[in-house]
């Protein structure tokens, strides 16, 4: 049995300038368009003047609308999986849906473009000869503690997604952890008010707690033990 194509197609993480031409061009040429959030991703369609089905693809409804979009790709149908912002499948629903259609034999491609995590260690100004994504951390205190205690000796740069209902509570279990180690914070990537501070989690931690009401998400970066060379072979970049 031949399959129809699924895309995975990476969308902006604020700025809507940067989607990329192959991304408009498959959202334009698809079937259908799985979106996490039928709402965020038709801004974008409509900025974009793009007409096309949405089927809502989340983490409360995963396998049964998996189950539609492998239906969909048997039948002949091409469809585009996107996420709220950034690339499908990195802390967020999409690896169920790759899985499974892999294992049917389908076609699987991908559109390449924004990563919030990549921009976030970049600017971070840490070593980045070698990191580590561990998403979201739990949200109680003592499985989260557990939880960072799995890289307390890891030499690698650490990145974390956190809510803004939590980060003050995450800054002070990595501290507790880690130590005062070398961090930075980045909030509203691409946007108008995007923010890098950059010191130590206890710096981090002050700074936290005196904004008062935090607003979006945000991405923590930590050093790891090993602080890295400064200078790195450009000919691997």
């Amino acid at each position: 049995m031949s399959y129809a194509t699924l895309y995975l197609v990476a969308t902006p993480i604020g700025n809507l300038g940067d989607i990329t031409l192959r991304a408009l061009e498959t959202l334009r040429a698809v079937d259908y368009i799985a979106s996490e959030d039928t709402r965020t991703t038709g801004v974008l369609l409509k900025h974009y003047d793009i007409h096309k089905p949405q089927i809502a693809f989340h983490e409360h409804n995963e396998q049964r609308a998996g189950e539609r979009i492998i239906g969909l790709l048997k039948g002949g149908a091409s469809v585009a999986l996107v996420t709220d912002a950034g690339t499908p499948g990195i802390s967020d629903p999409g690896y169920s849906l790759v899985r499974r259609a892999i294992d049917e034999g389908a076609t699987v491609t991908m559109i390449p473009g924004p990563a919030g995590l990549i921009m976030a260690v970049v600017l971070s100004g840490l070593p980045l000869h070698s990191f580590t994504f561990r998403g979201f951390p739990p949200r109680k205190s003592g499985q989260r503690r557990r939880f960072l205690t799995v890289d307390k000796d890891s030499p690698h740069t650490l990145i974390f997604y956190e809510s803004p209902f939590r980060l003050a509570a995450f800054l002070e279990d990595a501290l507790a952890v880690y130590g005062d180690r070398p961090a930075a914070l980045a909030n509203d990537l691409t946007k108008l008010y995007e923010r890098v501070e950059r010191g130590t989690l206890s710096s981090l931690l002050s700074f936290v707690r005196q904004q008062g009401k935090l607003k979006g998400e945000f991405i923590v970066v930590v050093a790891g033990t090993d602080r890295a060379p400064d200078h790195q072979d450009s000919s691997q970049s």
